[in-house]
This record gives structure tokens, sequence and C-alpha cells, in this order.
């Protein structure tokens, strides 16, 4: 009798520890779906996990674009204790709204500071801390060295120069650019680059900010560069019919030699086709504009309503170290914000740092610089323009009432 009572006791002592053990669920949800971020955050999440034996973390994934969606809903209803998120005015949207915790707690360290000053700004809002960076990459335009040297071609590092190399690829029976504008964004980045060639950063970002009409003829002239690849036939036939995954093979085949994208593009770089991939900046279109660059910056928040905000602090501080940041860009092939992380030994990485170390500024992309309503809309009619190039004045006409609706006072 006195064994089965010691027994019973053992057992509850043991399930007591076993209870304490795993007393706290972290709840994270996350777009990481494609296969090296998927890997790369299975596998900290582990890390963080040993480190941390008293939290379990539960960790949700989901689909890019279903994400974007779903977001709005949890922050509302029943958020995560963790989310990925965009930094920028797409955070800066949800933190208006009350919805995503002020964690300057976590930045009052002068070191912490020093160690992202080059991230910092994009999870400040008024002054205070939102978010944590962890990662960021270059946009540029990814090619086919095998194909450019098949037909004798250069690099182009003007507007004219790259017309000259697309009208010959054309007539080769190849594709220029590779596209795919199911989900809208993808049209965006050209959108984007034209601009800061044509018109500047300083432009740019007063057009982001509704400060500017899509009427102006400043905008207008963004559209009659981007005429002079749409018009001959520069980009992906059907493009609207693609997301930009599925518009990947058509540049790996031979079929399409370039690609205007993010460096996340990278690790589908696989076996011979990588070695037989390069990548240059964007042209110069205005030799008076100074080269701004597409850079943006991914981080985690916590949301408002979060249960286990404790928790959530110590995971986004986990990331936030040098080693976490390293390890997870390092499966990423991007660049870490934490600048202590060692930038992984890749010739996509080296050109993108050097690129970004030579810009002027850097811009976060179109639907994160400027509100969701007109990102919306905007990309919307980026798509629009790019299958039906003679509606430009209605298309901007439209953009523009959107303006005004969205940024009235």
């Amino acid at each position: 009798m006195k064994y089965l009572k010691q027994l019973a006791a053992g057992a509850l002592i043991s399930a007591a520890l076993a209870s304490s053990v795993f007393a706290s669920t972290l709840v994270i949800n996350s777009d990481q779906s494609d296969p090296a971020p998927k890997k790369a955050w299975n596998d900290l999440i582990a890390r963080f996990e040993k480190a941390n034996p008293d939290i379990k973390i539960k960790y949700n994934l989901y689909d890019h674009e279903a994400y974007k969606t779903a977001v709005r809903n949890w922050l509302v209803t029943a958020p995560p204790d963790v989310l990925f998120w965009y930094s920028g005015n797409r955070m800066d949207t949800f933190v208006k709204r009350g919805l995503i915790d002020n964690i300057s707690d976590l930045w009052k360290s002068p070191q912490m500071r020093a160690d992202f000053k080059t991230a910092m700004h994009a999870i400040t809002m008024n002054g205070k801390q939102y978010g944590m960076p962890y990662s960021y990459y270059q946009w540029g335009i990814y090619y086919r060295k095998d194909i450019f040297k098949k037909y004798n071609l250069q690099v182009p590092k003007t507007w004219k120069e790259l017309l000259k190399d697309c009208a010959a690829l054309k007539s080769h029976g190849i594709t220029p650019f590779a596209i795919g504008t199911k989900y809208l964004w993808p049209a965006a980045g050209w959108f984007d680059y034209i601009d800061l060639r044509v018109n500047g950063y300083a432009f740019h970002m007063k057009l982001m900010h509704g400060k500017i009409p899509y009427t102006d003829p400043r905008v207008k002239k963004v559209f009659s560069y981007w005429k002079q690849l749409v018009k001959p036939g520069y980009f992906l036939a059907n493009h609207p019919s693609y997301s930009w995954q599925e518009a990947q093979p058509f540049l790996y085949n031979g079929k399409a030699a370039m690609y205007l994208i993010g460096n996340f593009i990278t690790p589908n770089f696989t076996g011979k086709i990588k070695s037989e991939m390069g990548f240059f900046p964007f042209p110069q279109i205005n030799p008076k504009i100074p080269d701004a660059e597409e850079a943006p910056i991914e981080a985690l928040v916590i949301p408002a309503k979060a249960k286990n905000k404790a928790d959530a602090r110590k995971f986004l501080k986990f990331v936030a170290k040098a080693s976490s940041q390293q390890y997870i860009n390092k499966l990423l092939e991007q660049i870490p914000t934490n600048n202590k992380a060692a930038v992984k030994n890749d010739p996509f990485l080296k050109e993108g740092v050097k690129m970004l170390n030579n810009a002027t500024a850097t811009s976060q992309f179109y639907d994160r610089d400027t509100p969701p309503a007109m990102a919306k809309e905007g990309m919307k009619g980026f798509q629009e323009f790019m299958v039906h190039p003679d509606r430009i004045n209605q298309i901007l006409q439209h953009l523009e009432r959107v303006r005004q609706r969205v940024f009235r006072k």
C-alpha cells in the first residue's frame, strides 16, 4: 500500500513536472512556405525550443497570397502571438489602427540600435519600434549568362542598351523578360524601378505618400518608358496567368532570358542553372538621377491582442541575435539586418551588397511604401497596362480618383 502511495505521488510529481516543461505555448503564424525559408524557420524554431524548454511553439504555415488576406482578420479577432509581416507602410497601417504591439522596450540598448542601424528605420513609426527585422534583399535583373554569350550581348548599363538587347533576343525567338502577374505585385517592381530611374527617389516617395497626382505628366512619363518594352512583346505572353513562381521555368528552359525580381528567387537556382545565372542592377535612364534601389526588409511583429507577449518578446530577441540571423539568411540567401551577422559567400549576395552600398537611397516596394487600398488598385492598373497599354489615360485617371479617396484628410 505504501509502495502504491509512493508510486502515485511520483506519478503526480512527474505529471506536474511534465506540465511545467510545456507550461507555455507560443503561437506563430508565417507565410514562409517556399522550400528554403520553410527549412530555415523550422530549424531556428527547433533551436529556440531547445534553448527554452519551458516554451512550446505552435507554428502555423500559410500560402503567401492567402496569408496577406488572413492577417487582417487575425489581428482583429484571434491573433497569434507572433506574425511574419512587412515593414514600412504595410506595418504602419496596422500600427495606426492599434493592432500591433509597441516593442520599443526591446530597442532601448544603444548596442541593439547600432547593430540594426540600416534596418531600424523600417520598423520605426513616430519614434517607436513595432517590429523585429530579420532579413532584407536586393531587387534587380537576373539573366542567363549563357544566352547573352551565345548572341554576343553585353550586360546593359543604360535603358538604350537594354532595349537593344531585348530587340536582339526577340529576333532570335527568345522572350526578353519572364514575369508572372497573376498576383499583381511583380508588375509593381517595374513601375517602382522606372519611376526611381526617371523621376528619382524623392519624387517616388512623395507619390507613394499621396502628395503627387497619378495624372501628373511625370507619372505618365514612367509609362511611356515602360511601353517601350510592352508594345514590342518583350514580356512573357499570358503573364496574368502565371504566379512569379510559375513564370520561372521559362527562364530556366531558355525561353526567356531575364527576370526583374528579388533575390528570394536564387535558392531556386539549382544544378547547372545556378552557374548560368547572372545579376545586374536596373539600368540607368536619366543620368542626372542618382541610383536608388529596392531593398524590402522582412520583420516579425507582436499583435496588440496577443495572449503570450512575454514569450513572443523572447522569440524576437532570439531572432535578433547575430547567430540566428546569420543562420536564417544563409538558407534564405538574403542579407541579415543585424550588421554583426556575416553575409553568405554567394555571388548574387555579393553583387547585391555592393549595389545597395552604392545606392543613394532604398525603397521598400510599391505595396509596402503606399497604403493597402492604393497599392491594390495601383497594382491592378499596372497589370492592366501591361496587357492594354493604350488604356493608360483611363488607368491613371482611375488611380487618381483612388489617390484622392485614400489620402483624403
